[in-house]
């Protein structure tokens, strides 16, 4: 069952790359008592993740800052692509790349997809919610993984 607006976010522990290693970060740290901006891509690195999804939650960047207490960015990747995908995009340090190495969140709120056909196995769906209080207050579905429209930083912006 694919969560809903109204719904709880599900216990779950991503994984972030730090300057000395891996942290866990629960969804009770990220989420509770807070404002927060999530997307989901299919994979750090892929062409619409990387050139199209990413890029304007980085430009809006302080923008949405100004309206919620947190940005992060979700992906069924391990915690060392994530850390170097950060890097690469200049991400590092601006908003939260969270590694769900095992699809474990992704799985609990019902938007993991079977990409095997692309070579890309079990990911996630595109998307993007507002969560308060660890609560989902919007949520903003991809009809296809190629598009980043109504989960991009635009779209989100206009929610805000």
């Amino acid at each position: 069952m694919t969560i809903a607006i109204g719904d709880k976010l599900p216990a779950a522990t991503f994984k972030e790359k730090m300057a000395d290693g891996p942290v866990e970060i629960t969804t009770d740290q990220l989420f509770a008592g807070k404002r927060v901006v999530l997307f989901a891509v299919p994979g750090a690195f892929t062409p619409t993740c990387s050139l199209n999804h990413l890029p304007g939650y980085l430009e809006n960047r302080d923008t949405i800052l100004g309206k919620v207490d947190d940005i992060a960015v979700v992906a069924v990747n391990d915690w060392h692509v994530m850390g170097a995908w950060a890097q690469s995009s200049g991400g590092l340090g601006k908003i939260h790349f969270l590694a769900d190495w095992d699809a474990g969140f992704t799985k609990a709120v019902g938007l993991d997809a079977d990409l095997s056909a692309g070579g890309l196995g079990l990911r996630s769906k595109r998307y993007s919610m507002l969560v308060e209080d660890g609560v989902v207050k919007a949520l903003n579905v991809e009809e296809s993984p190629g598009q980043a429209t109504v989960s991009g930083a635009a779209a989100m912006l206009e929610q805000l």
